[in-house]
Parts: structure tokens; sequence; C-alpha cells
């Protein structure tokens, strides 16, 4: 699957807001957002009103980049999402909140979503006992992750928890820090999503 590769702060600078995609970089003095609170490029001084579709369509690419996920990926989420009972926007999130790389992040037990991808493509995790290494793999209730891998792997993973651990795990979740294991207590619903998002906009935009 391919992904974005460009410089992480460019992103957060271009939706004037942290999207917290740098760990514990973006808790610094080092953010790119709060040296440089403008968007980047050539004209990123000029601030330009949006029209209706412009401010979906920048509430899409947040939403996109807060998960690292791609348009194709994105938009075969939102139909899915459509097409299962319940609030589309709320559906869309919960899916987006149920990726394997997003439960590491949420649990602390990676200090990004692209840390978080990286685990899992590395092989490190498995859920009820099998090893999955695809980052989108959406995870259900009751669900047993587990960091099975190297010392030095582990390690890592460990520093990460404390790095994170003024973090608080979220509620649909159970981290059990000491021995690398998270539980899928129960379904994200939308007052587990952390970030200030509106997902109605979103909707709207794919509605046209």
């Amino acid at each position: 699957m391919g992904r974005d590769l460009g410089p992480d702060c460019r992103l957060c600078r271009r939706e004037g807001e942290k999207l917290f995609l740098k760990g514990a970089r973006c808790y610094t003095h080092k953010c790119a957002v709060s040296r440089r609170e403008y968007a980047p490029g050539q004209h990123g001084l000029k601030k330009a009103k949006l029209s209706n579709f412009g401010v979906q369509l920048r509430e899409k690419q947040k939403i996109k980049r807060i998960y690292g996920v791609l348009e194709t990926q994105f938009r075969n989420y939102f139909l899915k999402a459509s097409a299962t009972k319940g609030v589309t926007g709320h559906v869309l999130l919960q899916f987006l909140e149920r990726r394997l790389d997003s439960v590491l992040f949420n649990a602390g037990f990676a200090k990004s979503r692209t840390d978080g991808r990286q685990i899992v493509s590395h092989n490190h995790v498995s859920v009820n006992g099998r090893r999955v290494n695809i980052a989108s793999f959406l995870v259900k209730p009751n669900d047993i992750i587990e960091i099975k891998t190297d010392v030095k792997a582990m390690d890592q993973i460990k520093i990460n928890i404390e790095t994170t651990k003024e973090r608080k795990a979220s509620a649909w979740l159970e981290a059990d820090t000491a021995n690398l294991k998270i539980k899928v207590v129960r379904v994200p619903t939308r007052e587990d999503v952390a970030f200030t998002v509106n997902e109605q906009l979103v909707v709207e935009l794919y509605s046209r």
C-alpha cells in the first residue's frame, strides 16, 4: 500500500494545527506549527478565504493525515461506513480508530500512528495468537494484541510506553504495559476520538 513519504511537519502546518504525527517532538519547542504558524510553501503566508467545498476538503485532508491513509483507502472506508448501520461519520471514525497501527498509538505502545505502522509492518505484533503485519487490520471486541518480538524491539516499545505514560490509553482499550498486551474492550465511540474533527463535512463532501 502506498503512503505519504514527505515531511510530517509540513502536513501539520498545512492544516494549521498539531496533528501529532511526530510523537514526542510535537510536545516540544521544536514543533514546526509552534515555530511557523503559517502554511508551507511560497504562498504560505497568504490566507485565502475558503469556499464551502474548500472547508470540506481541508477537513477530509486533516482526517486522512491524522490516520495516515491515502485517498483510495479513505474513500473505501467511507463507502463501507455508508453501507453500515449507524451514523456514517461516526462509523467512518470507528473504522479508522480500529486500525491496528491506531490501536498501538491509542494504547501508548507507539509514539505516533506512523510508529505504530512500523511496529506492525516489522512483524512485531500478534492478534489472538497469530502474527499480523498489516497496519490496516481492523480489531474487534475481545481481541488480544500482543507484542512478540526480540529483546531489542521490546526495549524500544518499553521506551515508547515510558515516553507516552502521561497520555492515558483510550477507554475502549485495556493496556497491560507490564506484559505488552492490549485487550479490545469494546467498539470505540465518537467520544473516544481524541482529535477535534468534523466528520460531517467529509460526509457532505463525498455526498456531492
